[in-house]
């Protein structure tokens, strides 16, 4: 996932806000790193802490929101918190740097990574090859589309997570998150630019991973189990049955966050199928293939992103996932 620039909010030590059981002393304590403020790409797994479904497989889980100056994976690898929320790339970077990273569930099928332009300025994804790109330095998603649609780098300008370049020039393509930059947009200028999500013209990253390291999969497998198939019945229920309570736990812990934005970016994860697309239809929230991990890694290699010839197996573990879990709690 790219890196957003927000206000930082304080950690929300969700594990207090849960009404436990009599045995709340026996819970296991796992801390979650996310990759951003609160927000309600968060959501399933604010939701599995609202409504005690960590509680229930033995967990007391504590969310620790990342931001600017907040480096979770840092702290995953130093012991200081059990789950880091990942990516398909930083992964693969772990192989290549011999650092022990491990995916175990993909809450996003898709990246919600977005080019944004001026209404009806284009008619597809193609045609932004035309337009000045802005976005930043070091995205992997552009080196991608350099290598697959052939933008280059004397078309692109630097993204200073300022809108304002792109709202003057109607020649300009602007990167942004599927449920944030074109909901700002709409409201500082009236008119909602057109969205190309990315991952439609085939980048095949997972997103919003749960990350662990290889020592706890090995010491600690009950833990992961019980905390993956928490998220994914998390996000089932955060997506499609009441999910106010996990409302305001993200708010709570990130008062810049409105309900008008959660249920904005509810509203377009839902219709652009962000959660529960494609593999997840017949094996359930959080799958991962083989299959699509070697493709998007043999397409990083070939543009140039990372190197080839890496043993990417090391940097997932399909145990947990796959395997329909929590599908029985999706509306027919």
């Amino acid at each position: 996932m790219t890196t957003r620039f927000r206000p930082i909010a304080a950690p929300l030590l969700a594990g207090a806000l849960l009404a436990l059981p009599a045995s709340a002393q026996d819970l296991t304590p796992v801390s979650f790193g996310t990759n951003w403020v609160a927000q309600a790409e968060h959501g399933g797994f604010y939701q599995a802490v609202a409504d005690g479904t960590y509680a229930e497989c033995g967990l007391d889980v504590t969310i620790v929101p990342g931001g600017p100056q907040v480096n979770n994976t840092a702290l995953m690898l130093a012991g200081r918190i059990d789950f880091y929320m990942g990516g398909t790339l930083d992964a693969f970077f772990g192989v290549a740097e011999g650092l022990p990273l491990v995916n175990v569930m993909a809450s996003f099928q898709k990246d919600p990574q977005v080019i944004l332009t001026h209404p009806g300025r284009v008619e597809d994804f193609a045609g932004l090859t035309d337009l000045t790109m802005i976005v930043q330095d070091g995205a992997a998603y552009y080196e991608w589309m350099k290598s697959a649609y052939g933008f280059t780098d004397e078309q692109r300008q630097t993204y200073t997570f300022n809108p304002a370049p792109f709202i003057v020039n109607e020649d300009a393509g602007q990167q942004g998150y599927l449920s944030s930059e074109p909901f700002a947009i709409e409201r500082e200028t009236g008119w909602a630019p057109d969205v190309y999500l990315i991952a439609d013209a085939g980048f095949g990253a997972y997103s919003t991973t749960i990350q662990t390291l290889r020592s706890t999969l090995e010491e600690r497998p009950e833990v992961v189990k019980c905390f993956v198939e928490g998220s994914i019945e998390g996000w089932y229920n955060y997506m499609y049955n009441d999910n106010s309570a996990a409302d305001e736990l993200i708010k709570a812990d990130n008062p810049d966050m409105t309900q008008e934005a959660i249920d904005y970016a509810i509203e377009v994860m839902t219709a652009n199928g962000i959660v529960d697309s494609g593999d997840t239809l017949e094996l359930g929230i959080g799958a991962m293939t083989e299959e699509r991990l070697n493709s998007f890694y043999a397409a990083m290699a070939e543009a140039g992103v990372i190197e080839e010839g890496l043993d990417i197996s090391t940097s997932y573990d399909l145990s947990y996932i796959n395997q329909g879990h929590g599908m029985d709690l999706k509306p027919e």
